[in-house]
């Protein structure tokens, strides 16, 4: 059974014009030839054929390709672990590509607008987009959420930056004062919470006692976030609840 160059062509999806420059360079080479002298292609081919649209579509030269398919100490087994091998990385690679782009749609969506590189520099390995989804049904029509993506919006990448130390600087403080054995309750440690609270204020929208109050349940009941704050230190995340919640009793009264 042999093909024509036009049936191939429908075959691989290629053009008549790239067949026609495989065989004129060597690579692909018809088995046979018509009585007219056209080409006709075997199954024996077709398979080189497959062979080489894999590592073309890998990005291989066609020098590179030629060199791999007509080695003489490369079996068909041979080949297909090798193909095997580069489809894993190309996958684990598109996947990384995929989020990336994923992170970066999130990132917009917080209004964070930083090159993947910036927001590594930044943050590090923490991700800022990490619970986007869930923040924006929890909160998407407040006046809250609408001023944070506002804010959020303007911030260049030096914003960020001092936005993250000023994060940093606290959490190494409110850690120290409950290595100090402060109380929640104790001044110094409802000092640390009325500047958690206006740093929200400051940064994100305004954040009066009350939603400062609600936030404070949430650092404790939502899993997350607890595990978020007690990865500063353990414990950290039930300490800063008592502080805000007494802080915004001395505030309130």
């Amino acid at each position: 059974m042999s093909y024509s160059v036009g049936q191939v062509a429908g075959f691989a999806g290629v053009t008549v014009r790239t067949l026609h420059h495989y065989d004129d360079i060597g690579l692909l080479t018809p088995s046979e030839r018509s009585h007219a002298g056209h080409r006709r292609y075997s199954d024996g081919d077709l398979d080189r054929l497959q062979q080489i649209l894999f590592y073309r579509e890998l990005g291989f030269p066609l020098e590179e390709v030629a060199v791999l398919l007509d080695d003489p100490e490369a079996d068909p087994r041979a080949h297909l672990r090798r193909q095997h091998e580069l489809l894993t990385a190309r996958i684990e690679k598109l996947r990384k590509m995929a989020e990336a782009v994923e992170h970066a749609m999130e990132a917009r969506k917080m209004g964070i607008n930083l090159t993947p590189e910036e927001r590594f520099e930044v943050f590090g390995d923490k991700d800022p987009t990490q619970y986007a989804d869930e923040a924006e049904q929890r909160w998407g029509g407040t006046e809250e959420w609408a001023e944070s993506q506002r804010r959020a919006a303007r911030y260049t990448k030096d914003d960020w930056k001092r936005l993250q130390a000023e994060a940093d600087a606290w959490s190494e403080r409110y850690s120290a004062l409950m290595e100090a054995g402060e109380p929640p309750a104790g001044e110094a440690a409802m000092d640390l919470a009325e500047e958690h609270r206006q740093h929200i204020t400051g940064w994100y929208y305004e954040c009066g006692y009350e939603m400062h109050r609600c936030l404070a349940e949430m650092y404790v009941s939502d899993e997350r976030f607890k595990a978020f704050y007690d990865s500063m230190r353990e414990g950290l995340a039930e300490h800063l609840r008592e502080a805000i919640l007494a802080n915004a009793d001395r505030h309130t009264a």
